[in-house]
């Protein structure tokens, strides 16, 4: 069993059927043996992004996350005070802060982190893509 965490760009891909989203990461979302993670956090930035005209999604987020959740068994994954107390353990490679709560909430679960961002590998967490 691997448990996944997926990154917002590629839960949006996912959502969307998006070609972006790699063959690596789709077999990694579509295994029976995975569990997959999306970190509220994810559900956050994605509202905003809304709010400020910088996401467009097929339907309201509500919907598009309650239909990926019963389509791909996504588990939704609440923000801790340990996950928050963790960012002070992280280097300053990242300054994306959704960004990086999602490096610190995998780093903490020991979960594989779904993304096509680079950075991610920069630190102690596995990624796949």
């Amino acid at each position: 069993m691997t448990m996944y965490l997926l990154d917002t760009q590629a839960f949006i891909w996912l959502s969307n059927a998006d070609p972006r989203l790699s063959p690596t990461a789709r077999r990694a979302i579509t295994a029976p043996d995975s569990i997959l993670y999306l970190s509220l956090a994810s559900v956050w930035e994605m509202q905003i992004k809304i709010q400020i005209g910088k996401l467009q999604m097929r339907a309201s987020l509500q919907q598009v996350l309650r239909e990926e959740q019963a389509q791909n068994d996504i588990r939704l994954l609440p923000i801790t005070l340990p996950d928050i107390w963790s960012l002070g353990n992280l280097p300053l490679i990242h300054r994306d802060p959704f960004d990086r709560l999602l490096i610190a909430q995998a780093r903490l679960k020991n979960f594989t982190i779904i993304s096509a961002d680079a950075m991610f590998s920069s630190y102690a967490v596995t990624v796949v893509w």
